[in-house]
């Protein structure tokens, strides 16, 4: 969950068109094909200044590009010009940016794009990249194809779809779902985070109201870092029901912090749980549209 300072996309010169087109109703098409990774990350193939081709994950709580420090080693292709101030979970750090430079996804090219050097990704991918390489279109995420499929416009097939409110501000997206604590339902809001490869990490107020840590059985307690190598410490235990879109999830391995009150500001809804759903969200970014696919009957993994 990183902010930055500067923009990123500049502007996107669409190289070509692909789809179908009835007079009135037109959907224009890009698929850009990525691997789900064994982290539930989504990694794409991405080309830098037509030089230098990168695996970036596609991070939906993103709002730059950035590159780690290992990737940066086996690149030539970059000059790194300033520096800035970013935030992550763990605090804020000093990063160095290269101000200008070309980037292709799939058929799409950006130009006078920043860049930032961070030290963690994704495991597997040398950086990553947000929504807002997608401006103005509708974003499908297809897990079991692993395709991003990109429209202009809402496609036909939303009609089997369950349709929620997202909340957008600051680049970020937040949906609203269900907990279960003991005998007490409670509907919070969570940043739609598909970096994070797990499945909930709630927030610290949400832990201090429901008191989540006395009532779900403990299984595990580990250390994350995020973007810049600050630690953070979580406990984690297995929530009795979690309802997402109408959809039921039992005994669902969610993580917290406890004793950090203030450092955790929002719940995120990560990877583990977002692979279980075909998602569509518009352009506006204030719906999403989800549907459970063949994945969700998957064992949960240990993020």
């Amino acid at each position: 969950m990183i902010k930055y300072p500067i923009l990123s996309f500049a502007f996107i010169l669409v190289i070509s068109l692909k789809g179908s087109a009835q007079e009135g109703n037109i959907d224009v098409k890009q698929i850009i094909p990525f691997e789900l990774t064994d982290h539930n990350n989504i990694a794409v193939e991405a080309v830098i200044n037509k030089q230098d081709t990168l695996f970036l994950m596609f991070h939906t709580a993103a709002s730059s590009v950035t590159l780690t420090t290992e990737a940066i080693k086996k690149i030539s292709s970059i000059e790194w010009n300033a520096e800035g101030e970013v935030n992550s979970w763990g605090g804020a750090s000093n990063a160095r940016y290269s101000a200008s430079n070309e980037m292709s996804i799939g058929a799409l090219s950006y130009d006078s794009i920043s860049i930032w050097e961070t030290r963690n990704s994704g495991p597997g991918t040398d950086g990553k990249f947000g929504p807002n390489a997608f401006e103005d279109w509708v974003i499908e995420i297809d897990y079991e194809s692993q395709q991003i499929i990109l429209h202009k416009r809402l496609p036909d097939k939303t009609s089997g779809f369950t349709k929620s409110s997202l909340r957008s501000g600051d680049g970020f997206m937040f949906l609203s779902a269900d907990s279960k604590i003991s005998d007490s339902v409670y509907t919070n809001e969570f940043l739609i985070h598909s970096g994070y490869g797990g499945t909930i990490l709630y927030d610290d107020a949400f832990v201090a109201k429901s008191k989540i840590g006395q009532y779900v059985e403990i299984t595990d307690e580990r250390e994350l870092k995020d973007s810049y190598g600050n630690t953070v410490k979580t406990k984690k235990g297995k929530l009795p029901q979690f309802n997402l879109a109408g959809v039921r999830f039992e005994g669902l391995p969610v993580g917290f912090f406890e004793g950090a009150i203030g450092r955790q500001q929002m719940s995120v809804l990560g990877g583990d749980l977002l692979k279980r759903f075909d998602i569509i969200i518009n352009a506006k970014r204030d719906t999403i549209y989800l549907r459970p696919n063949s994945l969700k009957e998957l064992a949960f993994s240990d993020r």
